[in-house]
């Protein structure tokens, strides 16, 4: 499709399904975390637009909240295992130094793209060839399909229905329909959730499919609660590990992007450029109370279904989301979503993501029948999905646990990168 001749209005009702695609999961964090939703849109929204001013406008990426720091986050405020535990402080000041933390990594992606600057894309792309990137796109799509099957079991009915609709719409519409299938899904269920919730109909567990209350009472327009960041060595080391593994999965999105559209984001506007964006996006949203930042499958799921590569698009969705943060009103209509539809929706788009990293393996064509290869692969696998679905293994950082099992994804990367540099290519 020919997105460059898009008119503003469609361009706007695609961007309305870019921000819808990545809503679920980024209101997500702030509400397991204890951050502020509204703080989280408008560093999500202002953050994309400042990645996309540092990669020239080029790359139709979103910036959502990471989950990766979802952990570190835990490790600072938990009241009994946090680093702060048996200090008297309240959770808006743990909550501070968490921030902090997230600042601070976000520099991590400045220091990686000075050093990629250092000795240039093509020698440090030789450490990360599609052997490794594609695997780390795969697991990064299975590793987010349990939030699929966790959202859809409050509701399995609605999920399927959503599915269904995103299915149908992607696979026989026409037009503007064939293009905007997570939205039609979306907003058909919502209606039909509406109507369930009308004539009585409840959740799995007994609760209400919908709730307004909150919605009723909350004002129109309001500033969010912005929130200074502290800063606490501690908390800077329990945080700054997790940059691994949005680093390596920015890497991977991007080479995924690149396939999607047929465009070599790594070499324009380059990889220094778009982890510089990345970072100082995360240091923003760190500045003013919020998640970290990280480039969002979720979006990059949408870009592969609807085949639209306007980065205009997605820049119209990061405006939505930074101006939707200052209305309190929203924040509670968009609580007013069932889980279970946003898990609906999450079927194709975690799908998609795991299938963009096959499809980067196949495309490249790297040979799997090599022991080198296999050996990359198998072990990059494994070592994910094992730590982040196994037993959990910790060590110890002052008075607190760190769950390794929770930096599957950076753990990976590396092993994948140094048996990579120094397997034999072998025999096959």
């Amino acid at each position: 499709m020919n997105t460059k001749n898009l008119s503003i209005p469609k361009m706007g009702i695609l961007g309305l399904q870019h921000m819808f695609a990545m809503f679920g999961a980024t209101i997500l964090v702030p509400l397991l975390s204890g951050l502020s939703v509204q703080v989280t849109l408008i560093g999500v929204g202002v953050g994309t637009l400042i990645f996309h001013l540092c990669a020239k406008g080029r790359v139709p990426a979103f910036l959502g909240s990471s989950f990766a720091f979802l952990v570190g986050i835990r490790l600072i405020t938990d009241a009994e295992t946090g680093i702060f535990a048996g200090q008297v402080m309240s959770q808006t000041e743990k909550l501070a130094y968490a921030t902090g933390g997230i600042l601070v990594s976000g520099l991590v992606y400045l220091l990686f793209a000075g050093l990629i600057k250092l000795v240039g894309v093509k020698t440090f792309m030789k450490y990360m060839p599609p052997i490794v990137t594609a695997p780390t796109v795969v697991l990064i799509g299975i590793m987010l399909a349990p939030f699929a099957i966790s959202q859809s079991s409050e509701n399995m009915l609605l999920a399927v229905i959503t599915l269904l609709i995103v299915i149908v719409a992607s696979s026989w519409g026409k037009g503007m329909i064939k293009i905007i299938p997570i939205l039609l899904g979306i907003g058909g269920a919502y209606i039909i959730a509406l109507i369930f919730n009308a004539f009585g109909m409840t959740n799995a567990d007994g609760s209400a499919i919908m709730d307004f209350t909150a919605a009723a009472e909350a004002s129109i327009v309001g500033l969010p609660p912005f929130m200074a960041p502290r800063f606490n060595i501690i908390a800077i080391l329990v945080m700054v590990p997790f940059a691994l593994a949005t680093i390596a999965e920015h890497v991977g999105d991007m080479v995924a992007l690149s396939s999607i559209t047929g465009e070599d984001f790594i070499e324009d506007p380059g990889l220094t450029r778009t982890l510089i964006g990345d970072g100082v996006a995360s240091c923003f949203s760190g500045l003013i109370g919020g998640p970290a930042s990280t480039t969002y499958g979720e979006n990059v799921g949408v870009i592969a279904l609807t085949k639209v590569f306007n980065p205009r698009v997605v820049q119209i969705a990061a405006i939505y989301a930074a101006v939707l943060g200052f209305s309190p009103m929203f924040a509670q209509i968009i609580y007013s979503v069932p889980n279970a539809i946003i898990g609906g929706a999450s079927f194709m788009l975690y799908g998609m993501i795991a299938a963009v990293g096959i499809r980067n393996l196949v495309e490249s064509k790297v040979d799997m029948s090599k022991t080198k290869n296999l050996t990359v692969v198998a072990v990059m696998l494994v070592t994910g999905l094992g730590l982040r679905f196994g037993p959990a293994i910790t060590f110890s950082i002052g008075n607190t646990n760190v769950p390794v099992d929770r930096l599957g994804i950076a753990i990976a990367v590396v092993l994948g990168v140094i048996l990579n540099a120094f397997l034999p290519e072998g025999d096959k």
